[in-house]
C-alpha cells in the first residue's frame, strides 16, 4: 500500500508532476494573515480572495467546519481552503484545531483529488498556529487519503 512521502521543502512548489492540490488548514472565523497562508499569498493572490468572499457570504453556502474550496491557481494546480480549526486562540476548549473537522475536509477533498487525478501536498495541516497533534492528523490523512489510492507528500520546511 503506498504511504504518505515526506520531504523538506516548499508545499507552494509541489514536486511532482501532473494535477496537484495543495492543501491546508484555515479556521471558521475569516482570519487569514499567520502562518502556511502567508506563502500561498506570495504565490497566488486568489486563494486568500476565495476564502475571504466565502466566509463573507458564508450565510448562503457551505462555509464551516469540514469544508473545502478549492481554487485553482496553475494550470496544473489547486489550492484546497479545508476549514478545519474553530477560531484561532487556545482557550478552555483547547487548541483550535478541530480533528473531526480535518477528518471531514480531507474525505471532502479524497473526492476532488480523485476527479481530478491529483495529487496532494501539504504542510503538516493543522499541526502549526491550530495547535494539532500530527500523531493526531496523520492517520486521518492516511484514512481518507492514501488508502483511497491517492499520492500525498508533506513538507517539512527547511
Amino acid at each position: 500500500m503506498a504511504e504518505i512521502r515526506y520531504v523538506r521543502g516548499d508545499a507552494t512548489v509541489p514536486a511532482a508532476k501532473g494535477v496537484k492540490v495543495i492543501a491546508h488548514v484555515c479556521n471558521d472565523i475569516g482570519g487569514w494573515g499567520k502562518g502556511f497562508v502567508l506563502a500561498l499569498s506570495r504565490r497566488w493572490p486568489g486563494p486568500e480572495a476565495a476564502y475571504r468572499a466565502w466566509h463573507r457570504d458564508r450565510a448562503a453556502g457551505d462555509f464551516g467546519l469540514g469544508a473545502v474550496q478549492l481554487v485553482r491557481v496553475g494550470r496544473y494546480v489547486w489550492v484546497a481552503n479545508m476549514i478545519g480549526q474553530r477560531g484561532v486562540r487556545t482557550g478552555g476548549k483547547g487548541a483550535p484545531v478541530r480533528y473531526e473537522a480535518v477528518d471531514t475536509a480531507l474525505d471532502r477533498l479524497a473526492g476532488h483529488a480523485l476527479e481530478l487525478g491529483a495529487s496532494v501536498h501539504m504542510p503538516r495541516i493543522g499541526c502549526g498556529l491550530a495547535g494539532g497533534k500530527w500523531s493526531r492528523v496523520e492517520p486521518l490523512v492516511e484514512n481518507r487519503l492514501v488508502r483511497r489510492g491517492i499520492p500525498v507528500t508533506v513538507y517539512d520546511h527547511d
